[in-house]
């Protein structure tokens, strides 16, 4: 069997347990409901809490349930700190800035000619049958996009040099307009950033204490429009995120934090507060790339790196691929309609969550989503106000939940306000019974969840019949085993740490720097040895951004790779580049091709577009050999009436308390386990077993051998 990479100690009994081994590290992810802090030990053991999200001040949330972990491990706030080796952060701060629409007013600084690049975008749409949706309102209006005369060529040289006259006369008038950031985007910047740079510093000379933000920093591709809109987005986040990070920083100082805060970026890796100032926008992410890292501890449990990850929580699903080469990665995500061209893991999400709305369209057809009913008020189970019917009122109602106190506390679901709103919503007006209409509900849910698996699989030549599905997030347990038998996986995975499963992902992340830069070149022309320059600046940059950081020379690893398309083509394929030799080069991009499209096109010509140097510092993880394996009849405790699928009634079914299982527990389903942050569901059929970390593995359809 494989070695489980942690142990865990179940919150109702921690504080009869053994006290903890310093120093320990501590993730703490912010979420639209619940606060999850997840702290692991010298010695492996791990702890997890929820505490509630302040929406108005989420440092708060954080302090909350710092005390909460203090308490449970009988030490004082200050004493938990000061043990802490490593504090990641992961939050949605940014993310929530640009949806509720309230970061700062920005006014973009552009060459002469080009003003309304912006607002033009790509001249076309992601889905061109869609003609009709509006795109999202431009972040900075004609009038505050201020043309700059300057000119660079194609080549990087000056046609017209920087006018600092031009740039006065902008500053005086964003002055005057209330401008609170200021952003810089010029042609060609993405080949030479001096003009951009010598606007800048004009800039601050003039406006001292404005936020201002070039795109060349943090940018170096082709594309206007990307370079563009990422820059905007990053001045309209700035001033909302970065005295958050500062102010909650000196906060866990003053509660006797001794290490620098850590903060979990779109990448998957982490970063300082500093490095962070500049690039706040590299936080549109935080919290569900730390899926990628938590996966990789999955990998090591399973004994596959073949797995795909579905997160469900209150009002999405987030999925990642990983296979041998790890996480798929991006340079290109879009966050509500706004295009973002910084280096992301590549994370499909869906509007499928617990809190997904029903509702019947204008012609009487039952839909869920895209609509969510958020934290507050919530489910209409959740006895906030909310009266729309959700999918977790579906499950309440088909008997998979249960009326009571769950997260601890933190909510109360009660089953006859989930039946009052799928009857008055949904089955009453469609003449349907409401268990029948709450099955339906769940189904349309499953079927979007399935969709996006299928997206980041199927439509990339992967079979996700080859993969274990790994199901997180408050209610993935709840849905992975019929997702995973529509998909036609074997396994399904349901990590002890599901609830928490970001949290837990920023306890075991490493530290990351990405430097990307476009790069012209025909590769049948361009000689291995100027490949190996150029690669080589760029790891040189990306070294130094560490060294910056504090960290050891020795303790650095870099991966370079080259973007390659076929010459006129749209799309690039990234190949991993160890050795510089231009054989090798095209034979990993054909083999790369082949498997994306199903065919490639020989011998035609091959362009180079970018290049890219990955750096990261392996921060530690403490692995601990597997717990004592058992073997005894387990009881249920209790009998409970849910709904399956398989027959379509109700089944009397039994209930096993999740967190009291040990490595070697079988359970034939149909099943429920009820564990602290998550209701896992075993179908007929399936067969669920505790493996050595504590973890549930489902069989799906699992079938006993006979006995010999």
């Amino acid at each position: 069997m494989p070695k489980a990479s942690f142990t865990i100690e179940q919150e109702a009994i921690m504080h009869d347990r053994a006290t903890l081994s310093p120093p320990w590290r501590i993730g703490v992810d912010i979420g639209g409901t619940f606060t999850d802090l997840v702290l692991i030990d010298a010695k492996g053991l791990l702890r997890q809490h929820k505490a509630s999200t302040t929406t108005n001040d989420p440092s708060e949330g954080v302090i909350d349930v710092l005390r909460l972990a203090a308490e449970a491990a009988g030490l004082s706030t200050a004493s938990l700190l000061g043990g802490c080796s490593h504090f990641v952060h992961g939050s949605t701060i940014a993310t929530n800035t640009l949806l509720e629409g309230k970061g700062a007013k920005v006014g973009l600084l552009v060459t002469e000619g080009f003003r309304d690049s912006l607002e033009i975008r790509r001249g076309m749409r992601s889905d061109p049958w869609d003609h009709r949706t509006p795109f999202p309102p431009v972040l900075v209006p004609r009038s505050l996009r201020l043309p700059i005369r300057e000119r660079t060529d194609k080549a990087g040289q000056s046609l017209v040099p920087l006018d600092d006259e031009s740039v006065r006369r902008a500053v005086a008038e964003m002055q005057s307009r209330g401008v609170e950031a200021v952003a810089i985007a010029f042609l060609n910047s993405f080949i030479s950033s001096q003009h951009e740079h010598e606007c800048k510093e004009v800039v601050r000379s003039l406006w001292p204490d404005v936020w201002v933000y070039a795109s060349s920093d943090m940018v170096r591709m082709v594309g206007e429009y990307e370079r563009t809109s990422t820059v905007v987005l990053n001045a309209y986040v700035a001033p909302r995120v970065v005295p958050y990070l500062r102010l909650l920083e000196t906060r866990l100082k003053q509660c006797g934090l001794k290490r620098p805060l850590l903060l979990m970026q779109s990448n998957g890796g982490v970063v300082s507060v500093q490095q962070v100032e500049q690039r706040p926008a590299s936080l549109m992410l935080s919290g569900p790339s730390a899926g990628a890292s938590a996966l990789r501890v999955c990998a090591k449990a399973i004994g596959s790196q073949d797995l795909i990850s579905i997160e469900i929580g209150g009002t999405s699903c987030d999925v990642i691929l990983t296979d041998e080469t790890g996480a798929g990665m991006t340079n290109s995500t879009e966050v509500n309609g706004y295009h973002l061209a910084l280096p992301a893991v590549d994370i499909h999400t869906v509007s499928a969550g617990g809190g997904t709305i029903a509702r019947r369209d204008q012609g009487g057809m039952l839909r869920a989503g895209p609509h969510g009913a958020g934290a507050f008020p919530g489910p209409a189970c959740y006895a906030r106000g909310g009266v729309d019917p959700t999918v977790t009122d579906a499950q309440l109602v088909l008997g998979r939940l249960q009326s009571g106190r769950y997260g601890g506390g933190l909510i109360s679901l009660d089953k006859n306000l989930a039946e009052e709103a799928i009857n008055n919503r949904i089955a009453s007006p469609s003449g349907l019974t409401t268990v029948h209409a709450a099955a339906g509900i769940v189904r349309l849910m499953e079927q979007e969840v399935i969709h996006a698996v299928e997206k980041v699989s199927v439509e990339r030549g992967f079979d996700p019949s080859r993969f274990t599905l790994v199901a997180v997030g408050g209610a993935g347990a709840m849905h992975g085993a019929s997702v995973a038998r529509a998909l036609g996986c074997r396994t399904v995975f349901v990590p002890r740490v599901a609830g928490v499963f970001c949290a837990f992902g920023m306890c075991t992340a490493d530290a990351r720097q990405d430097v990307v830069s476009s790069w012209l070149k025909p590769l049948a022309t361009t000689s291995a040895s100027d490949i190996d320059e150029f690669l080589n600046r760029l790891a040189e940059e990306t070294r130094q951004r560490f060294l910056d950081e504090g960290f050891a020379p020795e303790d650095i690893t870099i991966e370079r790779a080259l973007e390659l398309q076929y010459k006129g083509q749209q799309s690039s394929v990234t190949v991993p580049v160890q050795e510089t030799n231009i054989s090798a080069i095209r034979s990993a991009f054909l083999e790369q091709f082949r498997r994306l499209y199903a065919h490639d096109q020989g011998l035609d010509e091959i362009d180079i577009t970018g290049a890219r140097a990955v750096g990261s510092v392996r921060l530690g993880f403490t692995e601990q050999t597997s717990c004592e394996w058992t073997r005894r009849e387990i009881e249920p405790t209790e009998l409970r009436p849910a709904y399956s699928e398989d027959i379509g009634d109700f089944k009397e079914t039994p209930v096993f308390e999740g967190d009291a299982l040990k490595y070697g527990d079988t359970i034939a389903g149909p099943a429920l386990v009820e564990s602290s942050t998550t209701t896992v569901i075993v179908p007929e059929g399936c067969h669920l077993e505790v493996d050595p970390g504590s973890n549930f593995l489902i069989h799906i359809n699992y079938m006993p051998r006979a006995s010999s």
